[in-house]
């Protein structure tokens, strides 16, 4: 899996669980669940599955670091945009109310929203693929489809290309 990938889900997973219980510190969460993200990784190398014990963390490998560094600008872009951001997506969204929406591809189509309308570094196709491909793995079948379906719409709004970077 490429990096860009990897922060993607990464992000998606902060934001989820952001979602469900906003930590009072941005910062210190952030760190901590990037501490968790590695301590699970080393433990899977390892082959242990003791997660409840503590681990003495090494620094993080070039790679965390780059994965890192892609996911925390989009986490917090996301975060600071995340009510423009839901107003934009709910306009798309027919009798639907924005808590009925399952919170995996919610937070699926933030990310990707944020990234088509705020990232001009960022093609709006590569920003759909990837959250199409992010809810197949990690929500329901029908996920993809729907997902596909709201940002394909928002697309059609953007007044940049969709496949070229600015």
């Amino acid at each position: 899996m490429g990096k860009r990938r990897e922060a993607r889900e990464r992000a998606v997973q902060f934001l989820f669980q952001h979602d469900l219980s906003p930590p009072d510190d941005l910062d210190r969460a952030l760190n901590e669940f990037w501490d968790t993200q590695r301590a699970a990784a080393i433990a899977e190398d390892k082959g242990k599955a003791n997660w409840g014990q503590p681990v003495e963390l090494p620094p993080p490998t070039a790679g965390e670091a780059e994965t890192r560094l892609f996911a925390d600008p989009l986490i917090r872009g996301t975060l600071q945009q995340r009510d423009a951001i839901d107003a934009l997506f709910m306009k798309h969204v027919k009798n639907w109310d924005l808590h009925r929406i399952a919170a995996v591809d919610r937070n699926i189509l933030r990310l990707a929203i944020y990234e088509m309308v705020h990232r001009e570094d960022i093609p709006p196709v590569v920003s759909i693929n990837e959250a199409v491909d992010i809810a197949k793995k990690f929500s329901t079948n029908d996920s993809g489809k729907f997902v596909n379906g709201i940002l394909d719409k928002i697309k059609g709004e953007l007044l940049r290309p969709a496949r070229i970077v600015k």
